[in-house]
């Protein structure tokens, strides 16, 4: 079949060139990207284009880089594209100017199998609570973030010991297959849709801050070991190790659980000569990967061929 949608795309980190990928080589016609501004990175603070960006410039798409959506500028540069429907993917918050704009609409992929997990981080705190499963849904564009009317959803289990990062990467690639089912629907005129339900009890994926990545060592074991894997390997779970008479933040990105009968306070770190142990409210959690100021990600093994503990240390 010979696609005859007009597309516009909006995205901007690696999760949505995926789909944008996914997209071109069935076939269906991109006529205009839209992605965040290059911003300026690095010590040299030279400009960085959005993954998205670099993508679309590959492949010879038109893109266009508002800093404000509302601008009238942007809007005729956006209404002159023709599109039929726009395709939104981790990008940002639109106005009703342009979500109404195309006449078969606005649809949005999210990590989460909706109304649950709305919000900025579905993935992170899908695995931060410890789910069995999740998926990814696709829904038309309102008003408001995350709530209109759902199209088409996926779901997959979460592996009892899945990062945030690997299940990041599953979802990116089932998001992009039921982007374009959602697409030969819509082309086809076989699409339905339904509302989402509303409760108190939805579960929520508010953004995430510092504090939220520090870890309580008087939780249960399962607890920290699911918000250190939801955490990983970005922005990653943090806690302060007390060493003698040094103070530092360390960053923890795996562990193994250990359900363990143990009479020791919580936070006492417990040091061998190969595995460094933590002590929590039920147990211990052992340390497999870990990151100390100033220097890279690494294995608590090779971290200890440098860095020894005292013997008094503690995380708090």
């Amino acid at each position: 079949m010979e696609h005859t949608l007009r597309i516009v795309f909006m995205g901007t980190p690696d999760f949505a060139v995926a789909t944008l990928d996914r997209i071109i080589t069935s076939g269906y016609e991109v006529v205009g990207v839209i992605t965040a501004p290059d911003r300026p990175a690095g010590r040299g603070r030279k400009l960085n284009e959005s993954a998205v960006k670099k993508y679309a410039t590959e492949k010879g798409l038109t893109v266009l880089q508002p800093t404000n959506l509302k601008d009238p500028d942007f809007l005729e540069s956006l209404r002159s594209l023709k599109a039929d429907v726009q395709v939104v993917v981790a990008f940002r918050m639109l106005p009703e100017a342009v979500w109404k704009m195309p006449k078969l609409g606005t649809f949005n992929l999210h990590a989460s199998l909706l109304p649950d997990y709305r919000g900025a981080a579905p993935i992170n705190w899908a695995v931060m609570n410890g789910e069995a499963t999740t998926g990814v849904t696709t829904f038309f564009i309102d008003e408001k973030i995350d709530t209109g009317a759902i199209i088409m959803n996926a779901e997959t289990p979460i592996g009892a010991s899945e990062s945030a990062g690997e299940l990041h990467d599953r979802l990116m690639e089932i998001g992009a297959d039921l982007v374009v089912e959602t697409l030969d629907k819509i082309e086809t005129g076989t699409i339905t849709t339904q509302k989402q339900p509303e409760s108190d009890t939805l579960k929520t994926a508010h953004k995430i801050h510092r504090d939220t990545c520090k870890i309580d060592w008087n939780l249960p074991t399962q607890e920290i070991y699911n918000k250190v894997r939801g955490l990983s390997p970005y922005p990653a779970a943090w806690t302060t190790l007390i060493s003698g008479s040094e103070s530092l933040d360390i960053k923890i990105f795996k562990t193994t659980p250990e359900k363990v009968a143990i009479d020791q306070k919580p936070g006492t770190v417990i040091t061998s000569r190969d595995a460094i142990k933590v002590v929590t409210g039920d147990g211990t959690l052992n340390i497999l990967e870990m990151q100390l100021p100033g220097k890279r990600k690494m294995s608590v093994k090779d971290i200890l061929n440098g860095f020894q503990p005292s013997a008094d240390a503690e995380m708090r």
